[in-house]
């Protein structure tokens, strides 16, 4: 039995176990996974540096080793995270819907555990703490695939995680990783129908595209950000510059940060300079269009390929457009169905923004770097959903739940 089959198997077996757990026995295995990481951190932080030396090595961009990077803050954010995630209430068991038959039945639709949840993942270790525990809280299983490049970095956390369940009802084999990162074993785990009841891939474009097409088990889609901005002519402009700013510069290698900036002709003429000056400053390359390019000399040429680029570095696209119905146009051709948002004073056009466009978060007046689980009250989050079947957006607790009918008789029979 190969790797992938033997953790799979033991996956499934211990996620029997799960679904008898109460919420208390699995927040003090939560607990314990948040006390233990601290503990460990300096032989997190060892580990880590292995795959970031190994990073640099390899030719990997700063984003990409950004977000590799452990160190001690970042550590004790993810404890914090599991702190906050134990505090979040438990949606299994919860009844959705109470139907009671005239012939004394009594259906209850409630949530269950999903079961055993795949994930595939690129570069992020903090998705690996972040799946498990997530995993772990709503009574699922989960076998874990992260990338060669954070390698190091994912076997010494999960090392962590199972230390901390020995101490716990919940059992160790509840959390698996699968330590060969290479393509076969990503296969393989497309077509593991057998143990697990879904697959999750958070990464770029093409290992999202490419698990969406090649995968048997059913897919939760969590989508690339090609997030846009469009400044509108009623745009209050020290509003439009600390929003693209904070979603271009504050930290450009995440999924919510802003690829492409839209602004209204007008509102061009009398700021767009200046607000192209400011990116800028920030150490921002810019590509434009040819009007953009006319009016702002140290623009490159943008071509139909930067509309749809995720460039995760300080990089933007920049196009002019006559109004908001021209942006909702642009967006919804070249857009992942993330984040987009508008800066405007009219809220009519706000209100036909925020409906039109096809996107699982829109912004008015906001910056998209708030589209994130802990942002909106979830806790740590398995990824962001861009398809619109089982959930959409933020992926928190009840989205790793299925519902299940419990039906009630005393000897009705049809």
């Amino acid at each position: 039995m190969s790797e992938v089959s033997r953790k799979g198997l033991a996956a499934k077996e211990a996620s029997f176990v799960m679904v008898d757990l109460t919420t208390e026995e699995k927040n003090e295995a939560l607990a314990l996974i948040a006390d233990q990481l601290v503990n460990d951190q300096t032989t997190i932080i060892e580990e880590n540096k292995k795959d970031l030396e190994a990073g640099k090595v390899k030719g990997l961009t700063d984003s990409v080793l950004d977000r590799i990077m452990l160190n001690e803050k970042r550590i004790q954010d993810m404890s914090d995270a599991i702190q906050m995630l134990i505090g979040l209430k438990d949606p299994v068991g919860e009844t959705l819907e109470t139907i009671e038959k005239e012939n004394g039945l009594v259906i209850k639709k409630n949530r269950v555990p999903l079961g055993v949840i795949g994930m595939i993942y690129e570069a992020r270790p903090n998705v690996t703490i972040d799946a498990a525990t997530l995993c772990l809280k709503t009574g699922n299983a989960v076998v874990l695939r992260g990338s060669s490049s954070a390698r190091y970095s994912n076997e010494v956390l999960v090392s962590s995680i199972k230390q901390a369940l020995k101490g716990s009802k919940v059992p160790i084999e509840a959390v698996q990783l699968i330590e060969d990162t290479s393509r076969e074993t990503a296969k393989e785990l497309f077509h593991l129908k057998e143990y697990l009841d879904v697959l999750i891939p958070r990464g770029g474009k093409k290992l999202i595209d490419t698990v969406v097409k090649e995968a048997t088990v059913p897919v939760l889609e969590t989508g690339a950000g090609n997030c846009h901005i469009f400044i509108d002519e009623t745009a209050n402009y020290e509003m439009a510059e600390k929003i693209l700013l904070n979603g271009k510069t504050q930290r450009p290698s995440v999924c919510n940060s802003l690829e492409t900036v839209l602004i209204e002709e007008k509102w061009f003429v009398e700021h767009g300079v200046k607000l192209l000056e400011a990116l800028e400053r920030e150490n921002v390359e810019i590509y434009g269009d040819e009007n953009v390019v006319t009016q702002f000399s140290s623009a490159k040429a943008a071509t139909e390929e930067d509309w749809s680029t995720e460039y995760l570095a300080l990089t933007i696209s920049v196009k002019i457009v006559k109004n908001v119905d021209e942006a909702i146009h642009h967006i919804n051709k070249y857009g992942t169905k993330h984040s987009e948002a508008i800066v405007t004073e009219n809220q009519q056009r706000a209100t036909t923004f925020l409906k039109k466009v096809d996107a699982a978060a829109v912004y008015h007046n906001a910056s998209t770097r708030f589209t994130d689980g802990s942002e909106f009250g979830y806790g740590a989050e398995i990824g962001i959903s861009t398809q619109k079947l089982h959930a959409r957006g933020p992926m928190g607790l009840p989205a790793l739940t299925s519902s299940k009918f419990f039906i009630y008789g005393q000897g009705q029979v049809r």
